[in-house]
């Protein structure tokens, strides 16, 4: 399985339009779906404004999700609402996906897009010692979402405590 990737551009806001709208992913992921919240709340990411990097990941060169990725320490509030109930070490990170087409859910796509954003450096990894495999891993998943507990433990080989 090939996971390749690319920075998000406008011409990507009605497909993740179409994404966030699937049952599976708005049950996670609690955005606005029109054409300008799209553009509001991924414009930023896309036109570098944001520090965080927003990835339209391809399989075998077709778009299959989204993958997020960012500094725990660029974005202070969250950082500190973690370390209030977790250590977590220097050069963290957090990485949030979605497989937007529901056929391709349970199929082992999303543990690949994890392991691809972690092993590959990009502009703002290089990559840290938070995500390596000789680290443990600081891991925050709503307790509730098992499939993508499944893809964490894939990943790391063990199970991380949950933030709820």
């Amino acid at each position: 399985m090939e996971i390749t990737w690319r920075r998000i551009d406008a011409q990507d806001f009605p497909l993740l339009g179409i994404w966030l709208q699937q049952p599976h992913v708005k049950r996670w992921w609690n955005h606005e779906t029109t054409a300008e919240a799209v553009a509001r709340d991924f414009g930023p990411a896309a036109r570098g404004e944001e520090p965080s990097e927003d990835l339209l990941a391809f399989l075998d060169g077709r778009p299959v999700g989204l993958v997020q990725r960012s500094r725990l320490r660029d974005y202070p509030e969250y950082l500190a609402e973690l370390t209030a109930i977790i250590p977590v070490p220097d050069g963290a990170m957090t990485i949030d996906y979605v497989i937007g087409d529901p056929l391709q859910t349970g199929q082992g796509v999303g543990t690949a897009m994890i392991q691809f954003a972690i092993e590959r450096p990009g502009p703002i990894t290089r990559p840290p010692p938070a995500f390596s495999s000789r680290w443990p891993q600081p891991i925050a998943l709503h307790g509730a979402h098992w499939s993508g507990w499944g893809c964490a433990e894939s990943v790391s080989g063990t199970w991380s405590r949950t933030t709820r």
